[in-house]
């Protein structure tokens, strides 16, 4: 009986981002005409759509918490003289209770904003910290 040996050579390559590495690349030259110039041109307009499109999610961000502010000071200072009002008409209770739950809501949403802000500063500087220890 003959013995039959067998050798299997795996490989696996693996990169990440958006281009390959430039030994793939030069190997896309060979197939097909300019290869690695449509793959980088491809790479490049897909940099560029992607900040385009944050750039209005910050934009709109922003917009929208300006926004948020202004509507939030006009709401406090409604609220503040209409309490203002109140006590002058006599029923000191109720407008105080108006002025100083007006103020409390307000002091509310910037304490939980501010939490809120925290939180995602924390998982962020985590995602950082774990990618870096890979």
């Amino acid at each position: 009986m003959r013995e039959v040996n067998a050798v299997a050579r795996v490989e696996q390559h693996y990169f990440a981002g958006p281009l390959p590495p430039p030994t793939v690349l030069a190997q896309y030259n060979e197939i097909v005409i300019n290869g690695a110039d449509r793959i980088i041109a491809m790479a490049e307009r897909q940099s560029a759509h992607r900040e385009s499109l944050e750039a209005e999610v910050v934009t709109g961000n922003v917009a929208a918490q300006k926004r948020g502010s202004i509507y939030a000071f006009i709401i406090s200072m409604t609220v503040i003289l209409c309490g203002t009002f109140v006590i002058h008409e006599g029923h000191s209770a109720y407008g105080l209770a108006a002025i100083l739950a007006d103020l409390a809501g307000v002091a509310g949403v910037f304490v939980y904003s501010r939490n809120v802000q925290r939180k995602e500063r924390d998982e962020k500087s985590d995602a950082l910290a774990e990618r870096r220890k890979r």
